[in-house]
């Protein structure tokens, strides 16, 4: 199964639209964020928070960023 088939198979069965090629595209660039600014283990549970916050995608994409920054 491919990863838009799955995305499509389980937002059907949550009833909810699946994230669009580019939400996608932010999506993996937050988990890389997360996955290079500590440990890799924190990029699923980042995507958890992103969608927990209801904030933009790009919103908590710019704050993981800047955290990353940080150092």
């Amino acid at each position: 199964m491919t990863d838009r088939e799955w995305m499509e198979a389980l937002s059907a069965r949550l009833g909810v639209e699946p994230p669009t090629a580019d939400e996608h595209d932010a999506i993996l660039r937050l988990a890389g964020v997360a996955a290079h600014a500590s440990q890799r283990t924190a990029a699923p549970s980042t995507a958890w928070m992103a969608a927990r916050s209801g904030r933009p995608l790009a919103e908590v994409l710019e704050a993981a960023e800047a955290l990353a920054s940080q150092g």
